[in-house]
């Protein structure tokens, strides 16, 4: 998994709440078997069925945080939805509300995902559509957005951070261990079951 540190990036102006999982991935893309290759199915019915959607205007091409409404990722706790975005080319996503299934399957899997009230999602979509270049900065080093001349601290438990500043997935954890699973290993009972080593 890829550190996060401090990211800046431009901004994707999500003015939708509600947003469930199978709106940010279709169920008809679960069928893939591997991790990647689920950027054009994010958002795919919106984006088919919108030529205007946000995602589909050059101006927002390249961007790497979506501001999203209140209760984005609720529904099924495909973590498909976390891929897609990823595959996609999102770092972070802001929101009022999350849904508790997708923020933890985010933050395991390196997509920063930040709590902000609906004021500031409404000045930062407002910001987005007004200058589709502008950038916005998150600091996780420091826990806060900058943007213009304007600091906005957030809050992210102490471990959650620690895993993402270190890039650590939960193999990353536990490969950390190694050397304690193999003196654990070393001292059983060779009338144990043992697991055979990856080929």
């Amino acid at each position: 998994m890829q550190e996060f540190t401090v990211h800046t990036g431009r901004v994707a102006p999500l003015r939708r709440g509600n947003v469930d999982t199978d709106q940010i991935i279709p169920a008809v893309w679960l069928k893939q078997v591997s991790r990647t290759g689920f950027d054009t199915g994010l958002f795919s019915a919106w984006r088919e069925a919108d030529p205007d959607f946000v995602l589909n205007r050059p101006e927002y091409a390249g961007v790497s945080v979506l501001v999203a409404g209140p209760d984005f990722g609720t529904g099924s706790s495909r973590e498909h939805a976390v891929w897609a975005l990823q595959d996609f080319g999102f770092r972070v996503v802001l929101a009022p509300r999350f849904g508790d299934i997708f923020r933890g399957n985010s933050l395991k899997a390196g997509l920063l995902t930040v709590l902000v009230g609906e004021e500031l999602a409404e000045e930062l979509w407002a910001r987005a559509e007004a200058d589709p270049r502008s950038e916005l900065t998150v600091d996780l080093v420091a826990r806060e957005l900058r943007f213009d001349d304007r600091v906005a601290p957030f809050e992210l438990d102490d471990f959650t951070r620690w895993r993402l500043l270190n890039g650590l997935d939960d193999i990353g954890l536990t490969l950390r261990h190694t050397d304690a699973v193999a003196e654990f290993e070393a001292r059983r009972a060779a009338f144990l079951p043992t697991v055979l080593p990856a080929r």
